[in-house]
């Protein structure tokens, strides 16, 4: 409670909305620490040979906490918004050159769920942890480094035992519904007469895209194209196995399974709820000043809202 120290008050003029930003902003520092305690916890449930039922079970639930958590994040940055853009200039640059980036926990969190190194925007050529404070340094460098959810769950998936059995080949059953579903469509414009023809050829041209895309689903050589390409990143036998578990979802013993891609998928969808709602608050606010970490603020924002997805993998299937 004596850690809201205002910048303005120690400059001779007291800016009220002071208090809310710094307020806020602990408290996000507060859930961000939750956030990691939960992220570690299921890394230790994961990183095993052999994973049960339960152990997903318990990994379901913590996503959910995380999930849950976020929202309420989102939800913060209301609070945020009672203030005018005004208000926030009152004291805004007495901030500089604080900054989100310093943020090391938030930085802890992307790297521990997936975010790549090289996949990271970057801004002014600057590293992103030359902004990490030197007591952080080596814990965000490590994390770098590490193991991360995506690769936890990418070798859980690889491990799934239902793919062929003696009687069932599960992908080749796949391929053969997708050339049916192809075929059908093309029939269905084909004897669309309502279509013109130049609409037909356009349809048409959808369809080879769909079909080469299919095809990379089918062959292993052309699918790792797809992943030197940075169009896939999960591995061929992991989208294989996250495709049956989202197919036969209503089986018992996927139904587990099928909870914890969807919550991965909801994790991915909060945290580019809150980038987009956090660009929408830079703009209303800043408009298109430079941010107070050197970037070019709210731009910066819009762009990392799309660069920076981890399980756009499971979104696509």
């Amino acid at each position: 409670l004596k850690s809201q120290v205002l910048v303005s008050k120690k400059n001779g003029v007291e800016a009220h909305d002071e208090m809310l930003f710094i307020i806020t902003h602990q408290v996000y520092e507060l859930w961000f620490k939750q956030i990691l305690f939960e992220i570690d916890s299921i890394f230790e449930v994961f990183d095993r040979n052999i994973i049960d039922e339960s152990h997903v079970g318990i990994v379901v639930s913590r996503l959910e906490r995380i999930n849950v958590i976020q929202e309420l994040l989102i939800d913060q940055i209301k609070i945020l918004e009672t203030m005018t853009p005004m208000d926030f200039l009152d004291f805004r640059d007495l901030l500089t050159p604080a900054s989100g980036f310093q943020s090391a926990q938030f930085r802890l969190i992307e790297n521990k769920i997936g975010l790549q190194k090289d996949n990271r925007l970057g801004y002014g050529g600057v590293d992103y942890k030359e902004k990490i404070s030197t007591d952080k340094l080596d814990e965000v460098k490590k994390s770098e480094d590490s193991k991360s959810l995506f690769n936890l769950v990418e070798q859980w998936l690889e491990r799934t035992p239902f793919l062929e059995f003696d009687d069932f080949n599960f992908w080749d059953q796949y391929r053969i519904a997708v050339e049916k579903m192809i075929l059908n469509d093309k029939k269905i414009i084909e004897m669309n007469e309502k279509l013109p023809e130049s609409e037909k050829q356009n349809h048409f041209k959808q369809y080879k895209s769909t079909e080469k895309m299919f095809n990379a689903f089918f062959d292993e050589s052309a699918f790792s194209k797809r992943l030197d390409s940075g169009e896939n990143r999960l591995s061929y036998k992991a989208t294989h196995a996250a495709l049956l578990i989202l197919l036969y979802r209503d089986q018992p013993i996927l139904h587990n399974p099928y909870r914890l891609l969807s919550k991965l998928i909801d994790l991915d969808e909060l945290l580019t709820t809150w980038r987009y709602k956090h660009h929408l608050l830079v703009t209303r606010m800043i408009g298109k000043k430079i941010g107070t970490g050197g970037s070019v603020g709210a731009s910066y924002l819009k762009k990392a809202t799309g660069k920076h997805r981890v399980f756009d993998d499971l979104t696509s299937l």
